[in-house]
């Protein structure tokens, strides 16, 4: 029980810090522009993460999602009219479960290689179709979507600029870890780690691995979702270029680059990643060309991810420690 309040505890002060930094740094736009994107990204990154780290399936079909929430806000309130954010909100979540049920009763009959090129193949044939109709904004795209707004009867909670969106973009990141916290701790967490382990101990178990993939397919759309629909007001732009594949290999680093189901992970890796293009930049083709190599080599060498790294120094000084005591005694004997 006292572990347990000295963990929350931790994480309060870590909340706290986060929160505090873009003032910490300077307070200047950029920090704070940074900061959402952050958020925004590393979002948009767990809702692949639940994938890949629970269910043991890589969705190349995460930027559909993400482009659903920010396409269906930018319509509602471009062309709908639709000034509440609580209603594109909801709708974004709706489109994402609508899209997500017709594509994961599809595609999560396939397993490994096969679901990968399938959901892949989704994602090309999406991001072509959104390119070449008109009603979305074609290659152009949708401007003008505006300023956020989820006020409330008596509480005005609006946000124009990137100061005055970042509470909004961390408030929506603490609820996503927190749910994803949750997730790994309920029964469907549980299911969905057995299916990817050992699906014949889980059909023994009890457990129809058919329909937990579907759940936890179903799960993992509204997240990335939500990450488009923020993204959506704080461009105040959308077009196809939320489907290049850009995001798709951002998500997959956010995921593996600290290493799997480390909770803190995909934004740890978020930030590494967006740090390094904000404020040490080589370029625009640059930055994408580092951001690949980076995902190459963890794949190929660290397959564990940052965090494998540490496992063996862990081991070290624990040994170490063990050995304390031992020598101390033999030198007071």
């Amino acid at each position: 029980m006292k572990r347990t309040h000295m963990q929350l505890a931790g994480y309060l002060v870590l909340a706290v810090l986060v929160f505090a930094a873009p003032a910490l740094v300077g307070g200047s736009g950029l920090a704070y522009s940074a900061a959402v994107v952050i958020a925004i990204f590393a979002v948009m990154a767990y809702g692949l993460d639940i994938i890949v780290s629970d269910l043991g399936e890589v969705s190349l079909c995460h930027t559909v999602f993400f482009a659903a929430g920010s396409y269906t806000t930018a319509l509602l309130s471009t062309r709908g009219g639709v000034g509440s954010a609580w209603i594109t909100l909801a709708l974004s979540v709706a489109v994402a479960l609508g899209l997500a049920a017709v594509i994961g009763l599809v595609t999560l009959r396939l397993r490994e290689f096969v679901f990968s090129l399938v959901t892949y193949a989704v994602a090309v044939v999406t991001m072509t179709v959104v390119a070449n109709v008109a009603f979305v904004g074609g290659s152009d795209g949708l401007r003008g979507v505006p300023t956020l707004d989820l006020s409330l009867p008596g509480l005005r909670l609006t946000a124009g600029t990137d100061r005055e969106l970042w509470p909004f973009a961390f408030a929506l990141l603490v609820l996503t870890i927190y749910l994803v916290a949750r997730f790994r701790r309920s029964a469907l967490g549980a299911a969905a780690v057995m299916t990817h382990l050992n699906p014949r101990l889980a059909t023994m178990s009890g457990i129809d691995p058919a329909r937990v993939r579907v759940q936890v397919f179903l799960l993992s759309a509204p997240i990335s979702a939500a990450a488009g629909w923020l993204y959506a007001y704080q461009r105040a732009y959308v077009s196809a270029d939320v489907l290049e594949n850009y995001f798709l290999i951002l998500m997959l680093t956010a995921v593996v680059l600290i290493g799997r189901r480390q909770l803190l992970g995909p934004v740890a890796a978020t930030t590494l990643v967006l740090a390094q293009e904000k404020f040490f930049s080589f370029g625009g083709e640059i930055d994408k060309i580092v951001l690949g190599t980076v995902l190459v080599v963890i794949l190929a060498f660290l397959p564990e991810g940052l965090a494998g790294l540490a496992r063996p120094l862990a081991r070290l000084c624990r040994r170490r420690a063990a050995a304390l005591p031992t020598t101390t005694t033999l030198e007071n004997t």
